[in-house]
């Protein structure tokens, strides 16, 4: 076999074709190949990765601590309890997906070890989809391992070819990104083909799309937890209409330059200066400390 890469992700569903695989082995392959390094040895690193993404998101819910602003702490904690008291609208899956994805960001904020995925500011998004999966249908820890695979591949092309920073691209490049990469791997893990991945990869790219960079206090707390919540909810959206049977009409090649090019367009405002959105209300200017 020769050179395995792939540059976007055309070519990444025609390696996927040409050797059978779903795309967390040719995630796999090609980093056993470019890194030099066992296969073993990275999917071990790939475990270590998924014990931390469940500390980060279960942690928070027995024992909440507040951000090092105190913006933010304690979220996820009343969402656990709102699930238990019986009164969600949303039903365990999305409700235990946003719980996880807020809680996340809580370990973040209050210097905790956290998994970036692909960014700090966007930790949250993929174990909350992942994790929410896992128990919903039983899952084993070697099967969440393959889609993280799978949400790395995604991750690659978007900083290969794109962003993933909120300071160039707005947060559609932060969580944006992160919801593309929970929509693809949900979707394998869930028993989906490659290019379903990828028109659930793209769908989460134009849902996300145009979405600005504004955090509170040029902290990422406040709304980015918040988006985390969002970024879970879209990827499982677009994961479902995928695995339906609907197609994407717009390649994820294209969906991924389209999100580059609006995120250059964005006002340098709305791209983590804090100088506009959210961040000028006069609210959040008012704001210091008053988390409660």
């Amino acid at each position: 076999m020769g050179t395995i890469d792939f540059k976007n992700g055309e070519e990444l569903l025609l390696l996927c074709k040409e050797q059978d695989w779903p795309i967390s082995e040719g995630m796999r392959q090609r980093e056993v190949q470019m890194t030099e390094t066992a296969a073993s040895l990275l999917d071990e690193r790939m475990a270590k990765a998924l014990r931390i993404m469940k500390a980060a998101a279960t942690t928070p819910i027995q024992d909440p601590k507040p951000s090092m602003s105190g913006l933010i702490g304690g979220e996820a904690q009343k969402l656990s309890r709102h699930l238990k008291g019986g009164r969600s609208i949303c039903g365990p899956i999305l409700s235990r997906a946003v719980t996880y994805a807020m809680a996340v960001l809580e370990v973040n904020s209050s210097m905790g070890l956290i998994v970036a995925a692909p960014t700090a500011g966007s930790s949250g998004v993929v174990p909350g989809v992942l994790l929410s999966l896992q128990e919903a249908h039983d899952l084993t820890d070697g099967s969440v391992v393959k889609a993280l695979y799978n949400a790395g591949a995604i991750g690659y092309l978007a900083m290969r070819n794109a962003t993933v920073a909120g300071a160039v691209g707005g947060c559609q490049a932060e969580v944006g990104v992160a919801s593309s990469m929970a929509a693809s791997a949900a979707v394998e893990l869930m028993g989906g083909t490659p290019e379903q991945c990828l028109y659930a990869a793209s769908t989460a790219l134009m849902n996300l799309l145009g979405l600005v960079c504004d955090p509170v206090g040029g902290l990422v707390e406040y709304p980015c937890q918040n988006r985390n919540a969002i970024g879970a909810a879209n990827a499982l959206t677009c994961a479902e209409l995928a695995l339906s049977g609907i197609r994407q009409m717009i390649p994820f090649d294209e969906m991924l330059d389209t999100m580059y090019r609006v995120g250059r367009q964005i006002s340098p405002a709305l791209r983590e200066t804090a100088m506009g959105g959210c961040a000028v209300t006069p609210s959040a200017k008012a704001c210091t400390g008053c988390h409660g």
